[in-house]
């Protein structure tokens, strides 16, 4: 394992175990956009989703397991030394339920949400002075709010033929992804098994969750990511993990209310069987949408129109499988995906003209990698 030297980006990689080790740090090639590993941090295990302190001085690590006292996973705060990247384990704290799957800070970083998927909860957690965590603030539980669902045994209803993708629909809530609106009022949960998007309003002074409101989701889509468009703070888009679909929605900055714009399929047309969609990104100037299909193993290219409106330009193939999630470095000119199954990323450069993306032919190896991040030095 050898070090570029003078590289002023760090890229941290979590993993899933028994493959995946723990954390991994590279520092990347700016011109190539390869990536020279630093070191492995091993830490708490299945550190699956990774959240960097808008300073860079902290690296917030969701660890996706039940297996702490009262069945809750943990959220693993790290301190980072700016010029070496490197790493150092301050706390563990209660993520306040079962195998976080996602976490993200407000815009003030004095909080964190973490999004629980097992049992169906979202928790928000204080951020002291130093940055460590404090214990959750609140907890909110979504079957005590919404009840649970029916079991659904049959595939999405938008699903493509053939489709036996139902994993996530056993009955109970699944929290999967927490974040902000672009205004900070509002915070917005994905909960897959319950097929709903559910808005909170957030108090930033004392980080209280308030006046719950829900969006349904198609039948049996699966809610699963989501992003808000970069120039439109009125557009949010969802990737539905069942469905593999990806619905447009209108967000009310003033009510937090969500309204279905549009959904269309994330997979090509024709396509016949089982797939479930994992990710999505905006480039860097709001132009091109990009999502992940897990076993059709494709990045789906997505251009936008001035009013929102999807048109479907391509895929590209991931060069491995069950890709998870996948992110832009800082400079927008290069993308890394975390292909869980084949113990890799693939990193592909991205054509700025038409948002067509080109493999570098560069493998990065890692075992079951699930999220990736950057931090500028």
């Amino acid at each position: 394992m050898s070090v570029k030297p003078n590289a002023n980006v760090h890229a941290y990689v979590g993993s899933y175990s028994p493959n995946g080790q723990g954390l991994y740090s590279f520092s990347q090639d700016p011109i190539d956009g390869a990536l020279w590993p630093l070191g492995l941090h091993a830490g708490p295990p299945n550190p699956s989703w990774l959240c960097p302190a808008a300073d860079g001085t902290r690296l917030y690590v969701a660890n996706e397991f039940d297996g702490a006292a009262g069945g809750c996973g943990q959220l693993t705060a790290y301190a980072r030394e700016g010029k070496s990247g490197a790493l150092t384990l301050k706390q563990s704290v209660s993520s306040g339920g079962a195998a976080p799957a996602h976490l993200s800070l407000s815009c003030d970083q004095r909080f964190v949400f973490a999004a629980n998927y097992g049992g169906g909860s979202v928790a928000v957690l204080p951020v002291a002075a130093d940055g460590s965590l404090n214990e959750p603030l609140t907890v909110s539980r979504h079957a005590e709010l919404f009840g649970a669902a029916s079991s659904a045994s049959q595939p999405a209803a938008l699903a493509a033929p053939g489709s036996f993708a139902i994993s996530g629909h056993d009955g109970g809530p699944h929290a999967h992804m927490a974040q902000l609106d672009p205004s900070g009022r509002f915070l917005l949960v994905s909960d897959l098994g319950l097929d709903l998007m559910i808005s909170w309003r957030f108090d930033a002074a004392s980080g209280q969750l308030t006046a719950p409101q829900s969006w349904r989701a198609s039948s049996g889509a699966g809610p699963r990511h989501f992003a808000f468009h970069p120039q439109c703070a009125e557009l949010c888009y969802v990737l539905n993990e069942e469905a593999s679909t990806l619905a447009c929605l209108h967000f009310d900055a003033q009510t937090g209310r969500l309204s279905t714009l549009a959904e269309v399929s994330s997979l090509p047309e024709g396509f016949k069987g089982s797939s479930f969609a994992s990710d999505l990104r905006f480039s860097a100037d709001g132009r091109f949408l990009y999502c992940l299909n897990r076993l059709h193993d494709s990045i789906a290219i997505f251009a936008l129109a001035p009013d929102g409106s999807l048109a479907l330009r391509g895929h590209e193939w991931t060069r491995g499988s069950y890709p998870r999630s996948f992110a832009f470095d800082p400079s927008g000119r290069f993308l890394y995906v975390c292909n869980q199954r084949s113990d890799h990323l693939a990193v592909f450069a991205v054509q700025s003209g038409d948002g067509g993306l080109a493999f570098t032919g560069q493998y990065v190896a890692v075992g079951s990698p699930a999220a990736i991040c950057f931090v500028a030095v």
